[in-house]
């Protein structure tokens, strides 16, 4: 049996290198992530492992299911680079990883909200310029606060249980109340959640429902005084319409790990060049913004999950087994 992995870095090769010696598989590693260019060296592999930002082409699917391949693993929890209905088409089962780590996505949320609430942000601004001044930086202690979770699930329910184990007030919005979530948190609506939290942090799926689900009108709602902090997906905030609020004072700042388009300047080294993107432009000019390039995954147990789950179930369904994370149109 072999198994061709795409887009691996060097930080990857040791768990990958010892779930093959484990499983007794041949794993081959390219830097290069799935596309027309290199569907082809899939051919005389028996299962793909992938994990990319940009989509996979259409045309890459009869390619693969001529090689005779009978999945894909995407070994992120997010899937919609992959064209579902193209795939199942193609003969080619999808899987992803839904909970490689939601201490680690958790864990940067609230590491990006004390970072707001105490104005380091701010602080590094004025300190970068040698201004060592307190006024107007008051910070705001985190037992005070409301917490707003839009998303609830297993990243967003985490996120809950550390706010509340420090002391905030949880609220939450989600399509799907979780009964052992009540004793932490309370469900509200929406708009009431908005209206009263004083962070709001999104952990939801991408998908149709919940693109631009952070619009004018969204951020209308927000106190003055509140942030935002996105551990999700990009297109989940629209951000000309965040870039208005935040110049609007609608809202007191922003932490962001995913933004729209990242794909062409996440994890890319640009130094010295020229963003290609106006959007970023204008947000890294703002001292009350903190970018972070999509890190939330990046811990040594999320990696090390990743890798595993991702191999599991190409090894399952190879083996005719079905995997408990296989998804469909």
């Amino acid at each position: 049996m072999k198994i061709l992995m795409y887009s691996v870095r060097d930080d990857e090769k040791a768990a990958i290198k010892n779930w093959a010696d484990k499983h007794q598989v041949q794993i081959d590693t390219i830097a290069q992530a799935l596309h027309l260019t290199t569907a082809h060296q899939a051919e005389g592999y028996d299962g793909i492992v992938i994990q990319q930002r940009a989509k996979v082409e259409d045309g890459v699917y009869p390619i693969l299911q001529q090689a005779g391949l009978q999945q894909i693993a995407s070994r992120t929890a997010g899937y919609d680079v992959i064209n579902l209905a193209l795939a199942a088409a193609s003969g080619l089962k999808v899987t992803n990883v839904p909970a490689y780590s939601p201490h680690s996505v958790a864990e940067l949320a609230l590491t990006h909200t004390l970072r707001l609430i105490r104005n380091l942000e701010l602080f590094d601004f004025r300190s970068a310029k040698q201004d060592f001044r307190w006024e107007g930086l008051q910070a705001k202690e985190i037992h005070s606060l409301t917490v707003g979770i839009i998303g609830a699930g297993r990243i967003g329910g985490t996120t809950a249980k550390l706010f509340q184990a420090l002391g905030a007030r949880v609220i939450a919005y989600d399509l799907k109340e979780r009964d052992e979530l009540k004793s932490i948190l309370t469900y509200t609506s929406k708009e009431e959640l908005l209206q009263q939290a004083d962070v709001v942090c999104l952990h939801v799926d991408l998908n149709p429902t919940s693109e631009n689900l952070m619009d004018e009108a969204a951020f209308a709602l927000m106190k003055p005084t509140a942030y935002l902090v996105n551990e999700c997906r990009g297109p989940v905030v629209n951000t000309p319409a965040l870039i208005k609020a935040l110049k609007a004072h609608q809202l007191a700042g922003a932490a962001l790990d995913t933004l729209t388009g990242e794909e062409k300047f996440f994890n890319v080294d640009l130094t010295g060049k020229e963003l290609p993107s106006k959007e970023l432009i204008e947000l890294r000019a703002m001292p009350n913004v903190i970018i972070t390039p999509h890190i939330g995954f990046y811990t040594n147990i999320a990696v090390q999950n990743m890798v595993d789950i991702s191999l599991d179930d190409t090894l399952a369904i190879l083996q005719g087994k079905k995997s408990s994370h296989e998804i469909t149109a």
